[in-house]
């Protein structure tokens, strides 16, 4: 039942919402394998036609040189946004050579080994290499397989014109950076807390591949002879055999102020670790990590989201956060949704932003050691049985049943989502989390149970089930063509993205040595 919008305001204690502080932000960045029309992991270089993996703004690499990523910038137009994101993917298919796919899943195509599996190459600038460098690091840290799951980043910011008058309401004395910064720490502090209601309603990889995790330790049933799955899991790609990491264990996060959370990570990465020294970090004259610290570099700490801030190409990310402050947060625990030819749909985005304004609205309280692992065995747990009906989880200690606190929590949700109906003049929002409530009351909605469904009954292994909705995908993109000038834009983007790296190239002054030195001890 949608909220009345007075009963929302009394909610967050606020006496109003600008209709232009709904004007919110999202940025959608997504990953994606490219695969041969036979399912295995393509082993041709980027493609020239999508420019420059370095420097290209909307096309680039993760990982692994066959591990595209498409970058929207930031809209606040949904349609608009996932308007681009479309014409992306739309672009990249007419430019793949050989009849390349796009897979679909964020569990991987069957893979034997980590030696398969290309590094993403940038160049031979100082940068470029460092970037590669990175990713040599990660493949023999944690191997390779790990790094070739894919899944959506979802970038979230509030409008400019939101923060002084709800600073005012607040009656907040700190400056507006420090505001701002504060208020989304609060965010993320909530975000860590109800994150698993997010992997039980979209997480969509409750299967892999035998091969996944071959020579490794795991509690997977199988499902047939090429396919392992847990029968309630919800997002395999979160869970113990996804991006976790053992050395990572021992870290406490604080998100309570900035700069504990800055001092942490830049802890992390002067710190050696034991088994990375041993590693070293050169074999003869080959580079192997760029150093042999608990973190070669910030962004390897593994998050489900994280804050952020835009810095110029070469600066620290933590440097410009306790600088600058944060700029927005990118939420990072999405997976690929394989029945969407984008991954992810309108309706998501709509429950996504109303989630994320809850997160900011509502009381945020300080975070500790007890509570922060709390949080992470109830997303273990999510993760690993979220559909099963009697499944609790632990909210201060007490035992409360996922359902129930779902339930509750979708509730509450709808108050931000009044709050941006009534910005935007619509119902869409609070029919978006109106959907997600029927999901709660049934799992089979939600599109892990329907992938395991849709596999029982078609008798499709985790390798089938992909390839069937990977090639409907392709088709889909296959179908009409896009206008000149989109075509136009793309094409600029790529050939001026190749100019950008070469003139990065011909930049460096230093060798890559002394430029790595300079860096780690920076």
């Amino acid at each position: 039942m949608t909220k009345s919008i007075e009963a929302s305001l009394s909610r967050y204690q606020l006496s109003e919402f600008d209709s232009a502080w709904g004007a919110v932000q999202r940025g959608i960045e997504k990953e994606s394998l490219r695969v041969s029309p036979e399912g295995s992991i393509s082993l041709r270089p980027h493609p020239d036609s999508l420019g420059s993996a370095l420097t290209n703004r909307y096309i680039t690499t993760d990982f692994s040189e066959s591990l595209l990523e498409f970058i929207t910038p930031a809209n606040t137009d949904i349609d608009e946004c996932l308007g681009m994101l479309e014409n992306i993917h739309r672009f990249t298919m007419q430019n793949l050579e050989q009849d390349e796919l796009l897979w679909v899943a964020s569990m991987p195509c069957p893979l034997q080994s980590d030696a398969e599996i290309p590094l993403a190459q940038y160049g031979s600038s100082n940068i470029g290499r460092m970037k590669t460098l990175y990713r040599s690091g990660l493949h023999h840290r944690y191997g390779s397989l790990m790094q070739v799951i894919s899944g959506l980043h979802y970038n979230f910011s509030m409008p400019e014109s939101f923060w002084q008058p709800f600073r005012e309401i607040c009656g907040s004395e700190e400056s507006l950076q420090d505001f701002r910064t504060s208020r989304y720490l609060h965010l993320i502090r909530n975000f860590h807390r109800f994150s698993w209601l997010l992997v039980y309603l979209f997480g969509a990889s409750p299967a892999a591949c035998k091969c996944f995790v071959q020579g490794r330790e795991h509690s997977l049933e199988e499902f047939d002879d090429k396919s392992l799955y847990l029968p309630n899991a919800t997002c395999l790609r979160m869970g113990r055999l996804g991006y976790k990491s053992e050395a990572q264990k021992s870290l406490f996060v604080c998100y309570n102020e900035l700069g504990s959370y800055v001092e942490c990570l830049h802890n992390a990465i002067h710190t050696p670790y034991p088994a990375y020294e041993e590693l070293g970090q050169k074999q003869g004259d080959e580079y192997l990590q760029i150093n042999t610290n608990l973190l070669q570099l910030e962004n390897e700490f593994y998050s489900t989201i994280r804050p952020k801030r835009n810095v110029a190409s070469g600066t620290r990310p933590l440097d410009g956060l306790m600088n600058e402050g944060i700029e927005y947060i990118e939420v990072r625990a999405l997976d690929l949704n394989p029945y969407l030819p984008l991954g992810i749909d309108a309706e998501q985005v709509r429950f996504l932003d109303s989630f994320l304004l809850h997160c900011l609205l509502s009381d945020s309280p300080e975070c500790n050691k007890d509570e922060f692992f709390e949080v992470a065995n109830n997303l273990t747990l999510v993760v690993e049985q979220g559909r099963d009906p009697e499944l609790e989880l632990k909210r201060e200690g007490k035992a409360l049943k996922l359902r129930d606190w779902a339930g509750a929590l979708i509730e509450d949700i709808e108050h931000s989502a009044a709050l941006l109906d009534k910005s935007h003049g619509t119902s869409a929002y609070s029919n978006s989390v109106a959907a997600q409530m029927a999901k709660v009351k049934d799992s089979e909605l939600t599109p892990s149970g329907q992938i395991l469904k849709d596999m029982e009954e078609g008798q499709l292994s985790f390798f089938d089930f992909s390839m069937e909705n990977s090639r409907k995908i392709r088709d889909y993109f296959q179908q009409g063509d896009l206008d000149q000038a989109t075509v136009s834009r793309f094409m600029a983007a790529g050939e001026r993205s190749i100019e950008m790296q070469e003139e990065i190239e011909e930049a460096d002054e230093i060798s890559f040595d002394d430029y790595l030195t300079a860096w780690n001890e920076g």
